[in-house]
């Protein structure tokens, strides 16, 4: 078991739940159905890396060589995927111009999908019994 993995895989599920009610029930209303959309997006995409993060967390340490590149490649990518889509979606809200931030997004998901392509490398390298 990873700690770290745990962790913050249990940290973005917490948080995905908590910034999908609020969307869901206060930012509907002051959203449109698009931006309601891109953030829900956001949120999926959080979600579904927490369940990641958990279940790598469950893996044994000594077969998996790119511990430390996954987790730093999933953690800044959905900082800067779901984070980058949260700040663009809700950006008639606020008195500040996020869309300067709109190329953080192409840039969370490369370092999420660079995460998806370690994963695939160590288990192409898994031994068949």
């Amino acid at each position: 078991m990873d700690r770290r993995f745990l962790i913050t895989g249990a940290f973005f599920g917490l948080l995905s739940v908590i910034i999908g009610a609020f969307a869901a029930h206060g930012l509907k209303p002051l959203l449109s159905e698009a931006a309601i959309n891109s953030f829900e997006t956001g949120v999926k995409y959080q979600m579904y890396h927490a369940l990641l993060f958990l279940l790598l967390g469950s893996v044994n340490r000594k077969q998996f060589n790119f511990r430390k590149q996954v987790f730093f490649l999933l953690l800044f990518g959905v900082i800067c995927f779901s984070g980058s889509i949260y700040l663009l979606a809700t950006n008639n809200l606020t008195p500040i111009d996020f869309t300067g931030i709109a190329l953080v997004t192409p840039l969370g998901g490369t370092l999420l999908i660079g995460g998806w392509v370690f994963l695939l490398i160590e288990f192409i390298k898994i031994k068949r019994k």
